[in-house]
């Protein structure tokens, strides 16, 4: 299983601070992929964030269901795993936080058009685009220095989600045909 990239406090910009006992976050997400070559790119416009489609892994749920459930909520799409690219960790040392993500690959098998987004995710803009991978990209590269915080979360937090996102899409571009 590779390792996609590990994010820490330097990676942003900012300076680690010892952590102790972190409270640990499992997640599942990844590459939404349509028929035409488009993925799936989470907006939140009031905050200027990019994102690919995943979320947290609920209490008696595995790392599978957990991405094609939080892929339907912020998808309104059904998929197939068609890969298990790795995972992703991020050490958050100003909040005391770690999280490990498992990256998928799943491809739109049913397009519902509705989203379920929370009411946090609403007052942030969120809406869905689809992109050619290298428009994503482009797209994720950009808004890293222009995030803006809600008042849901802070720009050090966001931070991380965009270049997490960020490594795990030009991972699947560089091992896409291979």
């Amino acid at each position: 299983m590779d390792l996609i990239c590990k994010i820490t406090d330097e990676n942003i910009g900012e300076k680690t601070i010892k952590m102790e006992n972190p409270k640990l976050r499992l997640g599942a997400r990844g590459i939404v992929v349509r028929d035409d070559g488009k993925i799936a790119v989470f907006n939140k416009s009031n905050k200027n964030e990019y994102k690919l489609p995943g979320g947290g892994i609920e209490e008696k749920e595995n790392k599978e269901e957990a991405f094609k459930r939080e892929v339907l909520e912020e998808t309104g799409c059904e998929v197939e795993i068609v890969d298990f690219l790795g995972t992703t960790e991020e050490y958050k040392s100003q909040n005391n936080f770690k999280q490990i993500s498992y990256i998928f690959v799943g491809k739109v098998i049913k397009d519902t058009n509705h989203l379920s987004v929370t009411k946090k995710e609403k007052d942030e803009g969120a809406k869905l685009l689809w992109k050619a991978p290298e428009e994503a990209l482009k797209l994720i590269k950009e808004c890293f220095d222009k995030l803006v915080p809600s008042e849901y979360s802070s720009i050090y937090s966001t931070k991380f989600v965009v270049l997490r996102d960020r490594k795990i899409l030009e991972y699947y571009i560089n091992n896409k045909d291979k």
